[in-house]
């Protein structure tokens, strides 16, 4: 047994150490805190690190796998590069000497598109040429009439075939981001879209020895907007010229011997093509004679028919009928329903006022005299009835024409 003392003494030493009890837990609670904010701290460094390890890398541009083209030998085109009038669709005024092509703006025919081949062409090499939106042509007072898109395409075509690129096998082009050939178009993307004052080029590599061989290249203010493109197997081995089609824009072409915007690579252009690489579209004579043929024919008796098979046989007519009109018209995207009336006189019901009014006939009718070409005019009634045959003939007075 304890002494008495000794049990009195128990509750003093409990006193004694009560207050460092209490005084743990505290410890112990402030301690893990500042663990925590670290820890805490830590994390968020962490994951900034992750953060930035995980950041998508921006992918290296493709190898630029053109190479800088050898110093020009031997005979060159002496020819200067030109659009020639057969090479033209009637809505298109081209000045003379700087290739600065423009469609008519007045009435309907606003709404047909535009297209234009150069003189020459390429059947082997490399080589580029350029163009440029000088002018948008637009009106501030059409209210709610609608609007002819503006529309650009840039590419090459063979010879004497459509000059409204994009509808059949005989073309390829650039076109606002996309590439076309026969109905198809490819997206390239938005660095593709053609914008006012940017100088967009087209390099066609014919060349068999190089990597790009049968290829076609965009590129836009000197900078390359897609990887080269194949040649369609319709086009190779063909002569193919440099085509625009186009709709509201008035655009200057360039061939060169000077790019207006340098490539990463030296090219030569169309206007410095070897005469073995070429081929070149006669200049028209000064003093050409130009036939117009007025055919008589009985309404419903086969005379278009006639007209198709005479077409084929001399292509360097133009045909002027409301026939051609609306087969324009549609190439330019709009919709003209088939007429079951009449194959001379179809109806024009597209729901654009200015083209079912028939301007386009009138306009068509005022500039024809005054472009040199070979015209068939395919008018049945009128060219039945005497007095309005004359009417028609009378149009075309110009000493150029018999």
């Amino acid at each position: 047994a304890l002494p008495i003392s000794l049990y009195r003494s128990v509750p003093a030493l409990e006193l004694r150490f009560a207050p460092f009890q209490h005084c743990l837990p505290l410890l112990d609670m402030a301690e893990p805190a500042a663990k925590k904010q670290k820890t805490e701290e830590g994390a968020v460094a962490t994951e900034e690190k992750k953060e930035v390890k995980e950041a998508p890398k921006v992918p290296e541009p493709p190898k630029e796998l053109e190479e800088d083209a050898p110093k020009a030998t031997g005979a060159t085109v002496k020819e200067p590069v030109a659009f020639f009038t057969p090479d033209t669709t009637m809505n298109v005024m081209a000045s003379t000497g700087n290739n600065l092509l423009m469609p008519l703006s007045d009435g309907g025919i606003r709404h047909l598109l535009a297209g234009a081949r150069a003189s020459v062409g390429v059947k082997s090499g490399r080589y580029m040429f350029e163009a440029k939106i000088v002018e948008v042509i637009a009106r501030a007072d059409e209210g709610s009439k609608p609007q002819p898109k503006c529309l650009l395409k840039i590419g090459f075509s063979t010879a004497g075939s459509n000059l409204l690129m994009g509808s059949d096998e005989t073309d390829i082009s650039f076109d606002d981001g996309f590439l076309v050939h026969n109905k198809k178009r490819t997206p390239l993307g938005k660095a593709g879209k053609f914008v006012k004052d940017s100088v967009i080029a087209v390099v066609l590599n014919l060349d068999k020895s190089s990597p790009n061989a049968h290829t076609i290249s965009l590129f836009k203010d000197g900078k390359r907007v897609c990887q080269p493109q194949p040649l369609p197997e319709a086009l190779k081995g063909k002569t193919l010229y440099p085509t625009l089609t186009f709709r509201n824009y008035t655009v200057s072409v360039n061939f060169g011997p000077t790019p207006l915007a340098p490539l990463p690579f030296t090219c030569n252009m169309i206007a410095q093509a070897a005469t073995k690489d070429s081929a070149v579209t006669a200049a028209p004579a000064k003093d050409a004679k130009y036939e117009v043929v007025f055919p008589v024919c009985l309404p419903d008796e086969g005379g278009y028919d006639w007209l198709d098979a005479f077409k084929a046989k001399n292509p360097q007519y133009t045909e002027l009928s409301d026939r051609m009109i609306a087969d324009w018209a549609m190439k330019s995207g709009i919709m003209i329903p088939k007429s079951s009336v009449s194959n001379d006189k179809p109806e024009f019901k597209s729901g654009i006022p200015e083209v079912d009014d028939m301007s386009i006939r009138r306009s068509l009718q005022s500039v024809a005299p005054m472009q040199q070409r070979n015209y068939i005019v395919m008018e049945v009634q009128s060219n039945l009835i005497k007095e309005m045959r004359a009417i028609s003939m009378g149009r075309f007075m110009d000493v150029s024409f018999k």
